[in-house]
């Protein structure tokens, strides 16, 4: 995995972030690997990735961390994952995936983005890309503290074969 496809997503999540909890504090924990069908904390926005690269971008967090940033987003307190809460979660995926694309293309690299998919739940794991080990890729997970709780970005993404 290049890092050039990995940096505009750090960035613009750091950025976006920030901007969205009104200028809240936001940094960043040691990025680490991990395999791409791991469970996931709750709730996750999935944005698809096609092109000159393929793979996901995944926005990973706790229900109490997305009903923070919810209610933060929104300048209200939410108190349950309703249809407002996820879809607040989504827009946040859009805008911060938009924008690392926009990067990209800028950069030269070509490829679309599917529309967020937002999944919520217990115990819950996402599959890996391609089928077979061979084929698989790690995640690179990016922890994001914020006042709202941790958010780990995490990006898999390979040259198309």
């Amino acid at each position: 995995m290049r890092v050039e496809y990995i940096n505009p997503f750090v960035e613009t999540s750091y950025q976006i972030l920030k901007e969205v909890l009104g200028g809240a504090t936001v940094t960043r924990g040691d990025l680490y690997l991990k395999s791409t069908a791991m469970p996931v904390m709750g709730v996750a926005a999935l944005v698809g990735l096609a092109g000159d690269v393929e793979g996901r971008v995944l926005f990973d967090m706790t229900f109490e961390t997305a009903l923070n940033i919810a209610s933060a987003m929104n300048g209200e307190t939410l108190t349950k994952f309703d249809d407002l809460a996820k879809a607040t979660i989504s827009e946040l995926a859009n805008l911060i995936t938009a924008q690392a694309v926009t990067k990209l293309h800028e950069l030269g690299f070509k490829f679309d983005l599917t529309p967020p998919a937002l999944f919520a739940g217990e115990k819950m794991e996402i599959a890996a890309l391609g089928g077979s080990q061979t084929n698989s890729v790690e995640a690179l997970i990016v922890p994001l503290i914020t006042e709202c709780g941790k958010i780990e970005v995490n990006v898999a993404i390979r040259e198309r074969m």
